[in-house]
């Protein structure tokens, strides 16, 4: 989603320098134009030529190396990230003092502005340095973080530098668009957990990937986001409201709470269509043989299609191969507004997987086939459907 995108990325002289070095690498990874801008004290801790080497462009340090630098830097760049920001730098950019190429390029920029704090939690908590960032903030720039924990010179407390993932998820959403603001969308993810014992479950092998990044997207693109998930192994998506739950009957309990104030609803979850008739109190034998009786979980998309009233409703449909009447018929039956089938025995399509193929089926019969994509992308062309039957209804 950062294609063509241009970044200045401003690097000052902190430990955290080294994690600069996979902010410029993820971020280049992702498609965006990296252009490194390095204060003297940074280039003490890691050399240009890395950044270069990561970024495949040159690195800017000094002031007075060609005409207007500067100026230059900032006529076709989206997004100025600061990372590490330095207590030092943080305090130029509120007193506006302009003594080297960053915090002249910071002058004269425009346009969004991220800044990661990075330093002692004494120099931190410091007033001066709370209220130059405090000034700043009313400006408009983003600070992300500073984290608590252990620091460089061995204390522990705030002014760890955000995580890498948490930077990059920021830039992200500072440079989507923001058409799903208004909207309320509602998403289920990952697998259910259907008991047979204190110890045994029956389960299957969704990951979440591709729910969370559905609210990912969602959240990004100014959506209110509410993430209802089974058991995954993921970290919630900040900004987004998490509804962890175990079991299908506990599924279908935080949906039916959280449908009523829905713009659209998102199945993306794997529930269990299966469990046990009856849930041993105690741990069972093992056995050669055992019969185990299996009942039918709450059929949740179903009764919301009931329900659904002038929502959007969105299910999905994990085959073995494309089949994609079967897939017709489950958007008949649940009352969907689109369908999205996914064969999980294509190579990178199954479960566990970042990336999904995927065919979209719409309530007219439309299909759309896609090929291997990440599913952050995927996502967002599911969410611009959402997008699109929103400003259909208004027309």
């Amino acid at each position: 989603m950062l294609n063509g995108k241009n970044i200045l990325l401003g690097v000052t002289g902190s430990i955290a320098v080294y994690k600069a070095v996979e902010i410029a690498r993820k971020l280049t990874e992702d498609g965006a134009n990296v252009t490194v801008v390095m204060t003297e004290s940074a280039c003490r801790f890691v050399s240009p030529t890395t950044f270069e080497a990561v970024s495949g462009r040159p690195v800017y340090t000094n002031l007075f190396e060609g005409y207007f630098r500067h100026i230059n830097l900032v006529k076709e760049s989206h997004l100025l990230i600061v990372a590490p920001a330095t207590a030092n730098t943080i305090s130029k950019f509120a007193c506006g003092i302009a003594d080297n190429l960053l915090s002249t390029t910071y002058l004269v920029y425009e346009g969004p502005v991220l800044i990661a704090p990075a330093m002692n939690s004494r120099m931190y908590k410091k007033p001066v340095v709370q209220k130059n960032i405090k000034e700043l903030a009313k400006s408009g720039i983003i600070f992300i973080g500073p984290d608590s924990g252990k620091l460089a010179c061995g204390e522990d407390g705030i002014g760890r530098m955000a995580e890498v993932s948490d930077i990059i998820e920021s830039v992200k959403s500072a440079l989507t668009t923001k058409d799903l603001t208004g909207h309320n969308i509602l998403v289920t993810a990952g697998p259910t957990r259907e008991s047979i014992d204190p110890i045994r479950f029956l389960s299957n092998r969704s990951s979440g990937k591709m729910g969370f990044a559905i609210a990912t997207a969602a959240h990004r693109r100014g959506a209110k986001a509410t993430l209802i998930s089974g058991p995954a192994a993921l970290k919630p998506p900040d900004g987004v409201s998490f509804i962890p739950v175990e079991n299908a009957a506990d599924m279908r309990s935080a949906v039916l709470r959280n449908f009523h104030k829905s713009t659209s609803v998102i199945m993306a979850a794997a529930v269990c269509d299966f469990a046990s008739s009856v849930t041993s109190k105690s741990k069972i034998p093992k056995i050669n043989n055992l019969m185990i009786n299996l009942k039918g979980t709450p059929d949740i998309l179903k009764e919301i299609g009931r329900k659904k009233g002038k929502r959007f409703l969105i299910g999905f449909a994990a085959e073995t191969g494309t089949n994609i009447q079967r897939a017709k018929e489950k958007l008949r039956d649940k009352n969907l507004d689109l369908i999205v089938l996914n064969d999980v025995t294509q190579k990178g399509a199954g479960f566990d997987f970042d990336t999904n193929i995927a065919t979209i089926i719409t309530r007219k019969g439309e299909i759309t086939k896609l090929p291997l994509m990440k599913k952050e992308n995927l996502a967002n062309i599911i969410l611009d459907r959402v997008s699109g039957l929103k400003k259909s209804k208004n027309k």
